[in-house]
């Protein structure tokens, strides 16, 4: 039984890689027509943004029915900007985090964006924020690039654990999310992830069985509430409400 399971679990990873290839060339002309019929009129790129996390819906939509639950969605105001930030366990985060179908640039590696369609359009189309890990100049150039995105009320978001869990429980958040939400003055807005490092765990290639995967929206942190914080302190206030919401994070505590 435990083989047959295993050898299911590497025939839907194996059509979902597919399905994902074949579907993300489609995806990207439509994503680079919209681009180019949108430009005029919306310099922030909503459309773009919004179109790309429909995009990634599509494949737990399609091949991950029912598994994605989303919690307090309607806390967020379309009208507004936020600092979004998120707990890290999976490849399949951002997938699932595009359920929230609202508009965000994303702080990602540099390399992502050599992917073929994916990282195309995160630089064509998105206007996604590159980061190098470790190079000075790269995190000089990512800083300010978001600080000016900020000031135009466009949303970013980050992962500033910097790397994905390895069990699911959240390290450190660095502190460069939180400067720049002091620096301008916007609204941070926490994400809890729950349970994608048990559907894909990090490292994984293989979809480890139906899992059910949350994506909590917790309340938003207005800037009257760090305003006078360190950024250091604002990372550990806001990790700490994410883990709150992580289960394995609440069994360690």
């Amino acid at each position: 039984m435990r083989y047959s399971k295993a050898v299911l679990n590497k025939v839907f990873s194996a059509m979902f890689i597919a399905f994902f290839g074949i579907t993300s060339a489609f995806f990207f002309c439509v994503a680079c027509m919209l681009r180019i019929c949108t430009a005029p009129f919306d310099q922030r790129r909503l459309v773009s943004n919004i179109f790309s996390a429909f995009w990634g819906s599509v494949y737990t939509w399609v091949m991950l029915p029912g598994s994605v639950k989303i919690v307090g969605r309607e806390k967020l105001d379309i009208r507004k900007n936020y600092v979004f930030v998120s707990n890290h366990q999976s490849q399949l985060d951002i997938l699932v985090l595009s359920r929230l179908l609202f508009p965000y640039r994303w702080v990602a590696k540099a390399s992502v964006f050599r992917l073929p369609f994916i990282g195309w359009n995160m630089a064509l189309n998105n206007g996604d924020i590159k980061l190098k890990r470790g190079d000075k100049d790269s995190i000089k150039a990512m800083m300010g690039g978001c600080e000016a995105l900020l000031r135009q009320n466009i949303s970013i978001f980050f992962f500033p654990e910097g790397t994905r869990s390895k069990d699911g429980c959240i390290g450190k958040f660095k502190p460069g999310a939180f400067i720049l939400a002091k620096n301008t003055g916007v609204d941070i807005q926490p994400i809890a992830i729950s349970n994608t490092n048990k559907a894909l765990p990090k490292y994984a290639l293989t979809f480890q069985g139906y899992t059910k995967m949350t994506v909590k929206v917790l309340d938003t942190i207005p800037f009257s509430r760090f305003r006078d914080m360190p950024p250091e302190k604002i990372a550990a206030m806001t990790r700490t409400l994410i883990a709150d919401q992580v289960p394995c994070c609440r069994k360690s505590a």
